[in-house]
């Protein structure tokens, strides 16, 4: 049994894994000293230890589950109205995986490993997105 557990986020604005990618290397080159990426999020996950023992990000593009990058750390940032808030810090890699439908959802939310997708195999890790409406129906036989 796995003994940490992962966050899985809507990727807002995004439409494939590829444009995911970068627009995270944009924002590596220029954000941060050390260069990699965070999601700044209001809420501090309560499970954070669990989280920090091996989880990933699970990012839903266009409704699919598609990629994961894995957290390297939670970081307080205060945000620019004082609140304290929580930076998911993560490695740069996205890691694809097989496609999953998810129904929209506000925030972050747990995702048990025993419930995330498996990840590709590593020969299929340099294939582009394939279209919208194929992944999908894909997605939906259980065939991703």
């Amino acid at each position: 049994m796995d003994n940490y557990i992962n966050l899985i986020k809507l990727s807002v604005g995004t439409d494939s894994v590829e444009q995911l990618d970068e627009w995270q290397a944009m924002r590596r080159a220029t954000a941060h000293a050390d260069g990699l990426n965070r999601h700044v999020t209001r809420m501090w996950p309560k499970r954070a230890d669990d989280i920090l023992k091996g989880g990933s990000i699970y990012w839903v593009i266009k409704g699919l589950v598609q990629c994961r990058q894995r957290i390297v750390r939670l970081d307080e940032v205060t945000g620019e109205d004082g609140t304290r808030r929580c930076a998911i810090v993560l490695d740069p890699s996205l890691i694809r995986t097989q496609t999953a439908p998810k129904r929209p959802f506000q925030g972050w939310r747990y995702l048990p490993a025993s419930d995330a997708p498996p990840d590709l195999p590593d020969h299929r890790q340099g294939e582009d997105s394939l279209p919208d409406d194929l992944n999908r129906a894909l997605a939906e036989i259980g065939v991703l």
